[in-house]
């Protein structure tokens, strides 16, 4: 059985790290490349950077930042933001990223999605979807979440899927930083339909919270921040009370 991945995520503005509710309400977190090596010192797996305003404010991701959190590093590490072509991409594997995270320009240019895995492999292509839940549908939004797409979550996760991404990383826009829990409902359609990896973002603030998420198979990896960010749940805690509550984690 494939262990279960634990993903802190460092949402990075103007070169600081924070967080906000529901994509807005946005403070300070802290320095990433400290964060970036403390986490990766704490047993997480992977490692999540978003460059959350690159593509709203119109400019590339900090191509200097990548390099420094990348250094500090044992573990994998996945970019995203302000990615408007393969070239994007190119420049983040040489800034030391692993993996890529495409949102908004996926959005615009599916072929993105094609010619990147095409480069580079699916395992390098992580398409990231941010979907609000309205009037019964899930909407998907881009632009940091500012703005609305015709797009429907998973139709637009399978279409991923098929254009060749390598993971889908959900973030329900309504769970985002209230701490009450994941949207485990969509995550187990999404992770029903898939053959993909799918990880799940918007809603940790317990530790019950990962075990729910795991128990029921609604995803393939946790990713989280405030709840990491502000220490209510250390990694190697949360951990060691998955693995009593036999989930496969990596200890």
């Amino acid at each position: 059985m494939v262990a279960k991945r634990i993903i802190p995520c460092l949402d990075v503005h103007e070169g600081k790290t924070v967080k906000g509710i529901n994509f807005v309400d946005i403070r300070e977190m802290g320095d990433p490349v400290e964060m970036g090596r403390y986490y990766s010192d704490m047993g997480a797996d992977e490692l999540v950077f978003l460059d959350i305003s690159a593509t709203s404010d119109g400019r590339d991701f900090f191509a200097g930042m990548v390099r420094k959190v990348a250094s500090e590093l044992s573990i994998p590490f996945t970019v995203g933001g302000g990615i408007k072509d393969i070239m994007g991409a190119a420049r983040l594997l040489d800034s030391g990223a692993d993996k890529v995270s495409i949102n908004s320009a996926a959005i615009d240019n599916p072929l993105l999605i094609e010619e990147i895995a095409g480069a580079y492999g699916s395992q390098f292509v992580v398409v990231a979807i941010d979907a609000i839940f309205e009037s019964g549908v899930w909407r998907v939004k881009k632009s940091g979440g500012r703005r609305y797409t015709d797009k429907e979550l998973f139709g637009w996760a399978k279409e991923s899927q098929e254009r060749g991404a390598g993971e889908i990383l959900f973030t329900s826009i309504n769970h985002d930083g209230t701490k009450s829990g994941f949207a485990i409902e969509a995550l187990s359609e999404l992770s029903s339909m898939l053959q993909i990896p799918v990880i799940a973002s918007g809603g940790a603030g317990e530790l019950s919270h990962f075990r729910d998420l795991f128990e029921v198979e609604a995803a393939d990896a946790a990713l989280a921040a405030s709840v990491f960010h502000n220490g209510e749940i250390e990694i190697r805690e949360l951990k060691q009370y998955l693995n009593r509550n036999d989930v496969n984690v990596r200890i």
